[in-house]
């Protein structure tokens, strides 16, 4: 009596033994997907909580820095529009002028 076989001589003549590996491999393909989403809803959920606190500490920094700018703006010359910085100079050396 000779038994059918499929590839890497796996024993295809008993049909609950079919049916079984069948239900295994659809159970284990299913939690396979569910674990693997939850993995990703995870990890999705870490990329976010970092990125928002990433976020908040560059928008507190930038916030931080204009704060200090406004302060040194507040003296009695004002910021000319435009970005032209006025201001006074002196001279400290007159080599090149004196010939």
């Amino acid at each position: 009596m000779r038994h059918s076989t499929l590839k890497n001589n796996f024993p295809a003549g008993n049909p609950i033994a079919n049916i079984l590996v069948i239900i295994a491999g659809a159970l284990v393909i299913g939690a396979s997907i569910v674990l693997g989403f939850f993995a990703f809803i995870a990890l999705s959920g870490v990329v976010l909580v970092t990125a928002a606190v990433i976020g908040v500490r560059v928008w507190w920094l930038k916030r931080k820095i204009s704060q200090g700018s406004t302060a040194e703006s507040s003296s009695p010359r004002q910021r000319s529009p435009g970005g032209v910085i006025e201001g006074e100079y002196q001279v400290v050396s007159k080599d090149h002028d004196e010939t």
